[in-house]
């Protein structure tokens, strides 16, 4: 029962690192910057309009979807680092 109290505390401990994680992407050569969490929340989309052609709109959505693919799947990578110590033990939980 006390292990499984120490690691629920780990495991929220975790979570709560993971929140406070901040990952930023760059695409279009800074043109957009994505900030995500490590609980793959978008904390902020920027766009520099001096890097940005309004003309060709389709190059902005490119970098926007491109950016945001990439800070996705980099949070995933950097929760689970973070996540893989534990789950061995969730087994022992009943989980």
């Amino acid at each position: 029962m006390l292990n499984q109290a120490k690691m629920l505390l780990k495991i929220k401990k975790a979570q709560k690192e993971l929140a406070n994680e901040v990952i930023e992407i760059e695409a279009g050569d800074g043109a957009v910057v994505v900030q995500i969490t490590g609980e793959q929340k978008i904390k902020k989309i920027s766009i520099d309009p001096d890097r940005v052609d309004l003309e060709d709109i389709h190059e902005l959505e490119r970098w926007v979807e491109t950016a945001i693919k990439e800070a996705i799947t980099r949070s995933q990578h950097v929760a689970a680092e973070k996540m893989k110590p534990l789950m061995g033990s969730l087994g022992n939980l009943g989980l």
